[in-house]
């Protein structure tokens, strides 16, 4: 079969997958197209050509939204927290039960490889299921003033409309992880989807309707200038909470914005995540924890594991150990079974991917394995860099893809200065034996999440979120829901009523 055939399959595979979603925007509870008709094109990262166009917002969509989202919120927050549990639950065993084709969805306009877009929605859903156990747990205290003069009465009330803006490495997780305790919480929202993947995220909405949301408590609004959408909604004083998942450049413009109208802000920003193997690690595992930290979702995640320190004295067994596994990786479109790797997201990361490999090659670093690939699609093979210098430009930044290179290390101490000399502090990745060295350099290392002899942090029932210009708050865990709250204080002195 020649490419032109085999790009023509993969392109309608994709598009019968894609036909079922909604297209237009959620508000109000009713899916319309934009005010002004605009439309965004959606790629298929495998085959380079449009699957769907959907509609896209403006700001006047944006203000009519929180329109709508301020008065069902009040609403929400006035239902029982079970009856507001039972919704949640209702969504998860929906997105359970949809689970094979928002993967495919997932893979249709992202790209990443059927058994990644499994996980993801597996991981989706379990928001849903986690936050409608929290709903009902929003649990205030009351406690006696030191001099006894009155009770302190804490409650936790829902902060209001929210903001929502997601990326597109995890379409249907970034948004479930941010509408799900927001709802526990009694807040209405807003989600502002990637461009490139808003079809996953207009499959979500379109399954919280299903699950019993009222309308307007969810909106879901694709916009194609995102800047102008997102500050025009949030000059808006009915909005209390914005949190937004993406580059730590795009956080510190929109803090700046949000600071403006004193709006509260969760950030889950840039990572650059190092990971460390000890001599005394277990090399085997430490390569099996590699291929998950780094090749999740192609590379293309803010936790995947960007610099791998390897002690001297095993370096050379474990760089042998991971070409051997990154070399038996199958890329090609993530629809097909037995495809490990699909494409990246657009043009501009398949060059990104030339670029910093080319870099660290002119600076003396050895290809050991991978490389370009190959079009049409927006491939790039799995790469291991092996003797990469400490100073490499490419252990600066956040590579996010299939690109792993590799330094080596002989002293603890200054594996830790090297893994902490970023401005980025989101998740770590330490392999040894020895429990006492695991923890000593957990605490030193200056990350927000920390992986023990595992290649996986992310848990719904954890907080997740980092530190340094890695982000503000945390999502997950009870953490998660309580990002969605402000602390009211109630000055009772009930001892003194009826006198």
């Amino acid at each position: 079969m020649s490419h032109v055939q085999e790009s023509a399959r993969r392109h309608t595979a994709a598009q019968e997958t894609a036909h079922r979603a909604p297209t237009k925007l959620l508000l109000g509870g009713q899916w319309r197209d934009g005010s002004r008709g605009l439309s965004i094109p959606v790629t298929d990262p495998a085959t380079e050509t449009v699957l769907a166009r959907v509609a896209s917002a403006t700001p006047e969509d944006g203000l009519a939204a929180v329109e709508v989202a301020d008065a069902a919120g009040k609403q929400w927050a006035r239902w029982a927290p079970r009856r507001r549990a039972e919704v949640l639950r209702r969504a998860f065993e929906l997105m359970s039960e949809q689970s094979e084709w928002l993967s495919r969805l997932i893979v249709a306009e992202n790209g990443k490889a059927l058994p990644d877009a499994r996980s993801e929605i597996a991981y989706a859903a379990e928001f849903f299921r986690w936050y409608s156990e929290e709903a009902v747990r929003n649990l205030g205290t009351v406690t006696t003033s030191p001099n006894g003069s009155n009770r302190i009465v804490v409650l936790h009330q829902p902060i209001g409309v929210s903001l929502l803006v997601t990326p597109w490495n995890f379409p249907a997780a970034m948004a479930t992880r941010k509408i799900a305790p927001a709802l526990a919480a009694g807040c209405s929202v807003i989600l502002k989807p990637a461009s490139e993947t808003p079809l996953t995220a207009l499959a979500v909405g379109e399954l919280l309707e299903r699950a019993g949301v009222p309308a307007g408590v969810v909106n879901v609004l694709p916009a194609h200038h995102a800047g102008t959408f997102v500050s025009t909604v949030l000059a808006d004083d009915r909005v209390r909470k914005l949190s937004f998942t993406g580059s730590t450049e795009v956080g510190r413009v929109l803090l700046r914005e949000a600071a403006q109208y004193v709006v509260d802000c969760s950030m889950e920003l840039g990572g650059n995540a190092p990971f460390v193997v000890f001599a005394d690690a277990d090399v085997e595992a430490a390569v099996e924890g590699a291929m998950v930290a780094k090749m999740r979702n192609g590379g293309q995640a803010c936790t995947a594991a960007n610099r791998f320190y390897v002690h001297a004295d095993v370096v050379e067994e474990f760089t042998d150990r991971f070409c051997a596994a990154m070399g038996k990786l199958t890329v090609g479109s993530g629809l097909e079974e037995g495809v490990d790797v699909g494409p990246l997201i657009n043009k501009a990361a398949k060059t990104s991917m030339r670029e910093v490999v080319e870099a660290a090659t002119d600076l003396g670093a050895g290809l050991a394995i991978g490389g370009d690939h190959p079009g049409p699609g927006y491939f790039y093979r799995p790469t291991v860099l092996a003797d990469v210098p400490a100073g490499a430009g490419l252990l600066r930044g956040e590579i996010f893809g299939p690109v792993a290179p590799v330094v080596t290390f002989g002293d603890d101490d200054d594996v830790v200065s090297l893994a902490n000399d970023t401005e980025y502090g989101l998740a770590a990745y330490v392999y040894t034996r020895d429990l006492a060295r695991a923890m000593r350099v957990s605490e030193a290392l200056d990350y927000g999440m920390v992986g023990i002899n595992r290649g996986l942090v992310s848990d719904p029932a954890a907080p997740f979120g980092g530190v340094k210009q890695s982000g503000l708050g945390r999502e997950g865990g009870h953490d998660g829901m309580l990002e969605f709250t402000e602390s009211k204080y109630v000055s009772v002195d009930w001892d003194r009523e009826g006198r």
